[in-house]
């Protein structure tokens, strides 16, 4: 049932009727939609020979989700996520460079969770403590937005769970969506191995 040994990974491009449906969402205030709707974001979409309920499981649980999420090489010693709509996310990552180990803190609060259905998060750049940091303090680009939204869209297929996550705000041609495409690759091969 796997859809094969990589995540589908091809670029989305923005439709900007249903951006405008959220622009509420403080990581959109300031972005000039007509400047936004020819931008690739994240997308990857993955078939899994697991149940739903299980697939959902690593998304919203710290545990689960320390296991997989990063690229390769990537640990998460800190996954903290209280998964109610209000709830908050703060999650480290380290990485070993070769200037020696390096940890990232993201940070962000459940927007959405329809149990087996639909999570939607909001992720930014933060600190040890929990809070938000500008991205121009992480030497991210000007006019990178400091907030970005996690849709994941999970479907029941034959026993199995088709999977559709889209990082609006992140670039698909970025550093970013590579780290994405390798963890979901992690999370296909602890799946498989559940």
């Amino acid at each position: 049932m796997d859809a094969g040994p990589r995540a589908k990974y091809r670029p989305c491009t923005l439709n900007p009727d249903p951006i405008r449906d959220v622009a509420d969402f403080h990581f959109l205030k300031g972005i000039d939609m007509t400047e936004t709707e020819d931008i690739s974001w994240v997308e990857i979409e993955r078939t899994f020979d697991a149940p739903v309920d299980l697939v959902w499981q690593m998304w919203v649980e710290g545990d689960h989700f320390a296991s997989w999420y990063g690229p390769t090489g990537a640990r998460i010693p800190v996954a903290n996520l209280d998964a109610v709509v209000g709830g908050r996310r703060h999650v480290c990552m380290e990485m070993d460079t070769p200037d020696g180990p390096m940890q990232m803190w993201f940070v962000g609060e459940f927007k959405e969770l329809v149990p087996g259905e639909r999570l939607v998060y909001t992720e930014a750049m933060g600190d040890e403590a929990g809070n938000a940091t500008p991205p121009e303090a992480m030497g991210m680009p000007p006019g990178t937005p400091a907030f970005t939204e996690v849709v994941v869209e999970f479907t029941a297929v034959d026993g199995g769970t088709h999977m559709k996550m889209t990082h609006v705000g992140v670039p698909a041609d970025s550093p970013g969506g590579g780290g994405w495409a390798m963890a979901i690759d992690k999370l296909a091969a602890l799946l498989a191995n559940e």
